[in-house]
């Protein structure tokens, strides 16, 4: 085997720009959808967080802000899809008593990020099995995600009671936070409304919790990308001779 022959190792890739993009898109998806609808009165001008008027799906139901969420929203699907592979990969090399679990969290990211391409391709069309796959969709999508957080906070807070890793600024305490409101939110989402009089009322808590929890999974992307930068977590290449 000649020198030529021997696969040469090309430079190390960062990482942690990959989380940081598959957070910020659906962010950028949603309110840009909201500018662009309250714009063109597609919409009444308010602040969601607050008044609850509109959800995420209806500020890009229709026309240009439909067409601009979806250009956003179904690459961060990919994107997080392969966060969450690599970020097994990253959890198992350090975490030798979760293998198990761990196995299962690049499962859970890829059909995360399959519902929410679903959701994401039929928003906005009509008829009674579009909708049936937008609802579901979305479902799947934040209970599938919400589990991935759960298994990664998890595991990297063992990591860090074990002294293998040193998360700075606590962020595995951050990360278990962030899976505390989100479980909240949903079974605020769940318990709730039935208590609450007039259909009105129970459509804003509804829109307003919904847009927390999104903003909760942006949240941990971002803490995700931040702890992949103190980490150092990078892809390295390989040319030349065989893979």
């Amino acid at each position: 085997m000649s020198e030529a022959d021997v696969p040469k190792a090309g430079p190390a890739g960062h990482l942690w720009p990959l989380p940081l993009v598959a957070g910020l898109l659906p962010v950028a998806a949603a309110l840009a959808a909201l500018w662009l609808s309250i714009s063109l009165e597609l919409i009444p001008a308010c602040n969601p967080f607050f008044d609850g008027c509109v959800s995420i799906s209806r500020a890009g139901r229709h026309d240009l802000p439909n067409h601009i969420f979806r250009a956003l929203v179904l690459p961060a699907a990919v994107l997080q899809a392969l966060t969450w592979l690599l970020c097994a990969a990253w959890l198992r090399s350090m975490d030798t008593e979760a293998r198990r679990l761990l196995r299962v969290l690049p499962w859970l990211g890829v059909l995360a990020g399959i519902f929410l391409v679903l959701y994401g391709t039929f928003l906005g069309t009509e008829g009674e099995a579009y909708r049936w796959m937008r609802r579901y969709g979305v479902i799947f999508y934040f209970g599938l995600t919400f589990l991935c957080m759960l298994i990664a906070s998890g595991a990297l807070w063992r990591l860090a009671r074990a002294g293998k890793i040193a998360p700075p600024a606590r962020m595995d305490r951050l990360l278990i936070g962030l899976c505390a409101v989100t479980l909240v939110i949903g079974l605020a989402q769940v318990f709730a409304p039935p208590w609450l009089g007039g259909e009105d009322l129970k459509n804003r808590l509804e829109n307003i919790l919904e847009w927390y929890a999104a903003l909760a999974f942006t949240l941990f992307f971002l803490a995700l990308a931040w702890l992949w930068r103190h980490a150092r977590f990078n892809a390295r290449l390989t040319s030349g001779g065989q893979s």
